[in-house]
Formats: C-alpha cells, sequence, structure tokens
C-alpha cells in the first residue's frame, strides 16, 4: 500500500479551493451590492400633520387639563363665573373653594365636600366649565340626523307617589308615559322624615350583623367624600339598609368632619363607627324612587392654586430664627413614620402629646405622595394647632408656636386647688407634684372619678392595707 501511494503523483488526495474566479460572461461590468435603506428614527414631519390640531377641533371643556400648563387667572372672593353657553349654571370661587350652582340642584355641588383648604383661593389653573353634561344634549352626537318618528304601542306606567294621593274617584288609577327625570323636577324631603324615629340597640346590633362580614363596600381614599360617591352610596342603600364605608388615607386624620360631611351630603345616619370604617344607615321611610337625582361629575376639575403652605419666616418667628429651628429638626428624630392609604385617627393626639416634651416635632412620610403629604401637614396646622416649616426629606417638620397651650393644663394648675383632693400630702409631695403635672393631672381625675383613694394614715400594717383597700 506505501508503494502505490509512493508512485502516485499527487501529494494531496483533499482538492484545492481556486486561486482565480471563475470567468464571467460581462468581464468589464463590476457588481457591488446595494446598501440597505436605513430606517429613520422619526417620521418626517408633514405639512398636512403640521397644520392639524386635533385639540383645537374639540370642545374646550372635553380637553384633559395639563397640570403643566401655564393658565393662571386671578380670581376675587365671592365671585360668581358664568361658563359660556349656560343659563342659569354658576361657579361660585368662595372660602370653600370652587363650587357649582344648578338650578334646582338641592345644594352647592363640589367635587370633595370633605377635603376643602380654609385658605382663600388666589387662582385657577384652567378655564371655568362645569364637569357635568350639558342639559341642552338630549342625546349624544353621532353625525347623523336623529331618526323620524314611528309609530308605536306606548307602555303606561303608575307614576311615583301614586298610592299617597287622592284622586277623588274609587277604583280609578293614574298612569304616566316614561320619561326621563329633569334635576329639581321633584321635591327634596327633609332628613327628618326620611330617618324616621331613632334605631334601638336591637335594631342596630341585627343590621350590622349582615355588614360586619361583608366586603360590599364603598372605599373612600385621599380626595375625601367625592360628588360621584353619594350616587354609588344611594346605589348600596338600594339593596341594604347600610352602607359600609372604608375610610383611608389623609381624610382620616379628621373623621368627625368626614362623618358629619357624609350624613350632611347623604342624609344619612351614622349607627356604628370602628376606626376608619362607618356604617351609614338610610333610614326608615327610604324610598329609592323618591331620593334626590344628582348628575355624575364627568371628570376631576383642577384645583385651584392657594398661598404656600411653607413661609420664610412664619407667624411670629424671624427668618434667621426660622432657619436656625429647621437646622435643630435635621437632626430631630421622627416620632411615627406616616404608612401609606393608613388610619390616622389618633394622629393629632399624638402631635399635641410630642409638643408637651418638645417645641418641634417631625413626622416621617416617605413613601407617600407630595400632595398627600402637604394635604397632610395642612390638616394639622389647622387641628393641632402648629405652624409648618418645611416639607424636605418627604419628611414633615412643625413648631408648636408662641400661643401654644398645654393640652395637660399645666397654665390651669394651682397646688392650692390640688391639696382640697390631697389634704394630708406632705410638702415634698407638693414639689413632686408641680414637677409632675402631667401625673398630677390623672391622680386628681383618678379621685374625683372614685377609681383610686387617698390614706389618712399611711403608716399602716398590710392587714389595715387589705381591708381599707375592700373596703373601697
Amino acid at each position: 500500500l506505501m508503494a502505490i501511494l509512493a508512485s502516485n503523483h499527487v501529494s494531496n488526495l483533499f482538492s484545492k479551493l481556486p486561486t482565480n474566479p471563475p470567468p464571467s460572461s460581462k468581464p468589464n461590468s463590476s457588481y457591488s451590492p446595494k446598501p440597505p435603506i436605513p430606517i429613520p428614527k422619526y417620521p418626517p414631519p408633514s405639512r398636512s400633520r403640521k397644520n392639524f390640531d386635533p385639540v383645537s377641533q374639540e370642545d374646550p371643556a372635553s380637553r384633559p387639563h395639563n397640570r403643566h400648563s401655564n393658565y393662571y387667572k386671578p380670581i376675587k372672593p365671592g365671585s360668581k363665573i358664568a361658563p359660556p353657553g349656560s343659563d342659569d349654571r354658576v361657579i361660585i370661587v368662595g372660602n370653600s373653594g370652587i363650587s357649582y350652582h344648578l338650578p334646582g340642584a338641592p345644594f352647592e355641588f363640589m367635587f370633595s365636600y370633605s377635603e376643602i383648604p380654609k385658605a382663600q383661593p388666589l387662582a385657577m389653573r384652567e378655564p371655568a366649565f362645569l364637569p357635568f353634561a350639558p342639559p341642552t344634549m338630549p342625546r349624544p352626537w353621532t353625525g347623523k340626523a336623529p331618526m323620524k318618528k314611528r309609530k308605536r304601542n306606548i307602555k303606561l306606567f303608575e307614576p311615583l307617589g301614586a298610592e299617597d294621593s287622592d284622586l277623588g274617584d274609587v277604583g280609578v288609577k293614574k298612569y304616566e308615559m316614561l320619561r326621563s327625570y329633569n334635576l329639581g323636577k321633584f321635591p327634596v324631603r327633609p332628613r327628618e322624615e326620611v330617618l324616621g324615629e331613632p334605631l334601638t340597640r336591637e335594631e342596630i346590633k341585627e343590621m350590622l350583623k349582615r355588614c360586619l362580614s361583608s366586603n360590599r363596600q364603598v372605599n373612600l381614599g385621599r380626595d375625601g367624600l367625592t360628588h360621584n360617591m353619594l350616587e354609588l352610596i344611594h346605589t348600596h342603600w338600594r339593596r341594604r339598609p347600610v352602607c359600609k364605608v372604608r375610610c383611608l388615607g389623609i381624610p382620616t386624620v379628621d373623621m368627625d368632619n368626614l362623618c358629619s360631611c357624609l350624613e350632611e351630603k347623604s342624609g344619612g345616619k351614622i349607627i356604628h363607627r370602628l376606626g376608619g370604617v362607618v356604617y351609614l344607615f338610610r333610614g326608615r321611610n327610604y324610598d329609592p324612587s323618591k331620593r334626590p337625582k344628582l348628575p355624575v361629575m364627568l371628570w376631576k376639575p383642577a384645583a385651584p392654586i392657594y398661598p404656600k403652605l411653607i413661609q420664610d419666616a412664619p407667624d411670629g418667628l424671624t427668618k434667621d430664627e426660622a432657619d436656625e429651628l429647621r437646622r435643630k429638626g435635621e437632626s430631630l428624630l421622627a416620632i411615627c413614620r406616616i404608612p401609606k392609604n393608613g388610619v390616622y385617627v389618633s394622629l393629632v393626639s399624638d402631635v399635641r402629646m410630642a409638643f408637651e416634651g418638645s417645641i418641634l416635632v417631625k413626622l416621617d412620610c416617605r413613601g407617600l405622595e407630595p400632595s398627600d403629604y402637604k394635604k397632610l401637614g395642612a390638616k394639622l396646622m389647622e387641628l393641632v394647632p402648629c405652624v409648618l416649616l418645611s416639607f424636605d426629606n418627604e419628611q414633615i417638620l412643625m413648631w408648636r408656636g408662641k400661643e401654644w397651650k398645654s393640652v395637660l393644663g399645666d397654665e390651669s394648675y394651682n397646688p392650692d386647688r390640688s391639696s382640697a383632693h390631697f389634704p394630708h400630702f406632705s410638702d415634698t409631695t407638693t414639689s413632686s407634684a408641680n414637677s409632675t403635672p402631667r401625673m398630677m393631672k390623672l391622680w386628681r381625675r383618678a379621685v374625683e372619678s372614685g377609681k383610686a383613694l387617698v390614706f389618712n394614715d399611711v403608716h399602716l400594717s398590710p392587714d389595715e392595707l387589705l381591708s381599707v383597700v375592700e373596703d373601697f
């Protein structure tokens, strides 16, 4: 085999690729592939697209509000603005913000009835438009003319309240055609008439049994009691006499105000309240067909511009003094951390008690929206009361102010008056009581309520002490 291979003149058994390309039919033509067409990053601007503005062709009232718009229109307190094309529909600017007056409405409508800043608004962020459907539009516009009326069998219905009306003839019934409801058509019934007699404890327990473990509820969030929430409450009342309202977020700081707004605007009665959960009773004589029909708010109107909460020199301080307090507050520990969507029922009392030991109080609001902790600061400034110094680093820094008064009654504390309740205290005890007014107030309250006892003789044996305690 080796001899055969040696006799072969081919040194490589495998063929090699040709060094020269094969001859072409057109030797003078040189072919080069074309490069791919690059995809433009942005579409070329067209003249028709540049001149066409779809927003300008729409109704100004249907444009979405731009929070970064430069619209700024100063307003005077108590001014009334009539939108274009409205007869008796007026926008009122007052101490309660912006409200909407509609003819025949039971009260002035607002976006939020509970979250109302106490400050006077300075200007508006958007043109004056009512967030309700126009009254002159019987049907939505489809681009076509309405269909011709045709003859058909008309259904007749018994009118609402026909059983209470006296027609004069026995056995005669009155029927009407079905028609749309107009706002203010039917008179609003008084709240006392709808509620009827107060519920007893047994009736309240029976009504709460179905609601305690049920998840059928109305969720009330950061905007508080909104206008459309009233319609939702009446929808719940159609099936059950009690509506469960779960309140979360900033509105729970002032639950008393929230409960009063719920009762006033809905017409119901709160029969039970536990933390942020409220149970709203519709009334004994509630009739869903006779309730007030409220128009639905189609969008959230832009909030007006209010004065700034943080000032360089707050009331009672100079700018240097305020800066010094802000420097001290940087190293101050927060008394608590505010959770997102929590229940802040005890926050006002916690801040008041914190001011007993320090002139500055800080709250940690990390994780909250800037609008949320600013609303929280505005509520605390009014309810505590206190002075806001900064919102830096998502923390609320507050100063108790020069007109601060202790909730423990330090100013009204009198040692002579306290000796009437503790006549056998020694001088050392009285001096120690002066140094701890909070403990002294708790002792006085316990003695007055009968929960504590003052011994006439301190030197008692264990058996004598036991007998005195048993007699008490």
